[in-house]
C-alpha cells in the first residue's frame, strides 16, 4: 500500500488515500518518487478539460529510483535514477514514422489500463500513464528516461513536462534565433521555461506577459528584459516596446482564446505565434481572412513543447551542467501530496510557477 492522490470523478475533489500498487508485471517498472510537480494539464484533467479514465492518480512530471524490475525489462535496474515520460512513443504509427514522436497515437494508451486499486477493491486508472501523485507508481519501462548525472534528482521532475514543454516551443516550435524579439504568456512552469529557454537561445528582446503583478520577480530572474501586465493594451504596449513592429515570436502558455488573440496581435508581421497552452473546446478563436493574409504570420499548435524526450533530456542536462538553466528557479512551492488542491486553487487564481510534490 502506497499513499496517493486519487481523483474519484471528474469535477470532484482529490483524495489522498492508501492504494494498493501491484509489484511490476512484465515490461514493467516500479519507481519510488522523490518529486512530482502540479501542472496545469492535471487541473484541466480534474475539472473535464480533458478527458481521462477516472477513478485515477494524476501526475505526469516526476522522477524518482526505480526500486523493482518485471520480467523482460533491460533499459533500467533497482536503484536507477530516472525521470517519468508521460507520452511515450510507439514509434510505429503514422506521426512516429514522420519523426514527430510527439504526435504518437498511442502515447496515452496505458492512460485506459487498470494499474492499482484503492483499499475496498475500486479499480484504477494511470492519470497520463505515470500516476506521479504518488509515493511510488509502477510504469512501462517505456515511460522512463535515465537521469543523466549531476542532476538532482528532486529538480530533475521539472524536467518531465514544464522544461520540455517550455523550452521545446522556443527551440523545436518556434524555432527562436539569436538576436530575435520573444514574449511568454503566461507566467507558470512552461512560461518560465520558456523565458529560459529564450534567453538561452540569445534573445535580444524578452516580454514576459501575465495578469499578477507579483510574478515580475520571477519572470526578471528567468531571463525577461520586460515585464507586461495583461489587460486590453497588451499587444500595443509589446507593440511600443518593439518599434511598433510587434517581437518575431510570441509562446502562448495559456489556452485561452482571449489570450491567443491578444498573443496573435502581439507578433510582428511575418512572425511566429506558438500556442503551447491548453484550452477547452468552447475556446473560440477568429481570424478574418484578410489579416491572415495580409500579416502573413505563422500561428502554430505545440505538444509537449515538439520534444523527442529521449534526444532533449540530455541537451537539458548539459544546460542544468552548465548553469544555464535553472531547474529551481521555476519553483515557487514546496508541498505535500495533501497540498494539491490548494495548489490548483493557486493556478486559477494566477498565483506562483511549479508547486512541486516532494515525498
Amino acid at each position: 500500500m502506497v499513499r496517493a492522490a486519487v481523483l474519484p470523478a471528474v469535477g470532484a475533489p482529490l483524495e489522498v488515500t492508501d492504494i494498493d500498487l501491484p509489484d511490476p508485471g512484465p515490461g514493467q517498472v516500479r519507481v519510488r518518487l522523490a518529486a512530482a510537480g502540479v501542472c496545469h494539464s492535471d487541473l484541466s484533467l480534474s475539472n473535464g478539460t480533458m478527458r481521462v479514465p477516472v477513478p485515477a492518480v494524476l501526475g505526469h512530471e516526476g522522477a524518482g529510483t526505480v526500486v523493482a524490475v518485471g520480467e523482460g525489462v533491460t533499459g533500467v535496474a533497482p536503484g536507477d535514477r530516472v525521470v517519468l515520460n508521460w507520452a511515450p512513443s510507439c514509434g510505429r504509427c503514422h506521426a512516429c514514422t514522420l519523426g514527430e514522436v510527439w504526435l504518437c497515437a498511442n502515447a496515452l494508451n496505458g492512460a485506459a489500463e487498470v494499474y492499482a486499486r484503492t483499499a475496498d477493491g475500486t479499480d484504477l486508472h494511470p492519470g497520463l500513464n505515470v500516476a506521479a501523485f504518488a509515493e511510488e507508481t509502477v510504469v512501462s519501462q517505456s515511460c522512463l528516461l535515465p537521469l543523466p548525472d549531476g542532476i538532482p534528482l528532486t529538480d530533475a521532475a521539472l524536467l518531465g513536462c514544464a522544461v520540455l514543454t517550455g523550452y521545446g516551443a522556443v527551440h523545436h516550435s518556434a524555432r527562436v534565433r539569436q538576436g530575435e524579439t520573444v514574449a511568454v504568456y503566461g507566467v507558470g512552469g512552461v512560461g518560465l521555461a520558456a523565458l529560459q529557454a529564450a534567453r538561452i537561445a540569445g534573445a535580444s528582446k524578452i516580454v514576459a506577459v501575465d495578469v499578477s503583478p507579483e510574478k515580475e520577480e520571477l519572470a526578471r530572474a528567468a531571463g525577461a528584459t520586460d515585464y507586461v501586465i495583461a489587460s486590453e493594451n497588451t499587444a500595443r504596449e509589446i507593440r511600443g516596446l518593439t518599434g511598433k513592429q510587434g517581437v518575431d515570436v510570441v509562446v502562448e502558455c495559456v489556452g485561452r482564446a482571449s489570450t491567443i488573440r491578444t498573443a496573435w496581435d502581439s507578433t510582428r508581421r511575418g512572425g511566429r505565434t506558438t500556442v503551447v497552452g491548453i484550452g477547452g473546446k468552447d475556446q473560440q478563436v477568429t481570424f478574418n481572412a484578410l489579416e491572415i493574409f495580409h500579416w502573413g504570420r505563422t500561428l502554430a499548435g505545440c505538444v509537449y513543447g515538439n520534444s523527442d524526450p529521449a534526444e532533449d533530456l540530455p541537451v537539458l542536462a548539459e544546460h542544468v551542467r552548465a548553469g544555464r538553466l535553472d531547474l529551481g528557479a521555476l519553483v515557487t512551492e514546496r508541498i505535500a501530496l495533501d497540498g494539491i488542491p490548494a495548489a490548483f486553487e493557486n493556478m486559477l487564481a494566477g498565483k506562483g510557477g511549479r508547486a512541486l510534490v516532494v515525498f
